[in-house]
């Protein structure tokens, strides 16, 4: 009997709708890993989108709705409901990227990638629960689709891929987040601060997880790692590579100043 392959227990966790059961299949396809239950064997196509609850709705960027002073109440759970769907995303983002790419890399993509999408899914759970405390819950509020339209830019382009999500969008929660969870203490939300303390330390591991797999695909191809990061992300993605950057943390994750800042300041 033909055990279950990485790509099909991959698709498991993308098609799967329910919040609970994306982040159990992602759970599941991790431990299953782990122990050597799965076949490292790329037989089944990735979803072009995948499973979605009927909340939140999902509306363009430009037509979210303002999420008030940060220091209400309303605002504090407007921020978190943010959050949660951004990491509900990037569960899929991760097992997309090991289900569609990863037939083109080491074996150890796979493991570097499971654990990226292991802890995606620990942190929407943490953030989920987090809003059922403060009296909410993830999809009482309108959501955008923005971060999905990045895996659909880049699906035909493992390094593309590499270069905007981890490298770019999650980059960009490394300069964020530090002020976030300040805001946060200074609320008096302990417990929120608390959660994204521990997401900042473990994004700049998925980034670093970005940033070593683009430099080993960029060897692979004999190209110069910075100057085709920033031909991909000036072909592949519509926003900007902004200041202010979190450069400690960036430079923890091997994401160095030399990519970005010519492209900032461009």
């Amino acid at each position: 009997m033909t055990r279950q392959s990485i790509a099909s227990s991959a698709r498991t966790v993308l098609i799967a709708s329910d919040p609970v059961d994306k982040v159990m299949a992602a759970r599941a396809t991790a431990r299953a890993w782990r122990r050597g239950q799965l076949d490292h064997r790329f037989d089944v196509a990735m979803p072009d989108r995948p499973g979605r609850p009927a909340a939140p709705e999902l509306l363009p960027p430009n037509r979210m709705p303002k999420r008030g002073k940060a220091g209400s109440l309303r605002g504090r759970i407007a921020l978190i409901h943010a959050l949660a769907h951004i990491e509900f995303v990037a569960i899929d983002l991760a097992f997309d990227l090991i289900g569609r790419f990863g037939d083109q890399f080491p074996r150890e993509f796979v493991d570097d990638w499971i654990a990226v999408g292991a802890d995606e899914a620990m942190h929407f759970a943490l953030l989920d629960r987090r809003l059922r405390t403060l009296g909410s819950h993830y999809g009482e509020m309108p959501a955008h689709d923005g971060l999905w339209e990045a895996a659909i830019a880049t699906a035909d382009d493992a390094l593309a891929r590499l270069a905007v999500v981890p490298m770019v969008l999650e980059a960009r929660g490394l300069d964020v987040t530090p002020a976030t969870i300040e805001r946060m203490e200074a609320a008096g939300d302990t417990g929120t601060a608390r959660i994204l303390t521990r997401i900042l330390t473990d994004e700049i591991r998925h980034v670093g997880a970005g940033t070593r797999w683009f430099e080993s695909g960029c060897a692979v191809q004999n190209r110069d790692p910075r100057t085709h990061w920033k031909s991909l992300v000036n072909r592949h993605f519509r926003g900007a590579v902004k200041p202010p950057f979190n450069d400690s943390a960036r430079c923890q994750a091997g994401l160095t100043r030399d990519y970005y800042l010519a492209l900032a300041e461009s």
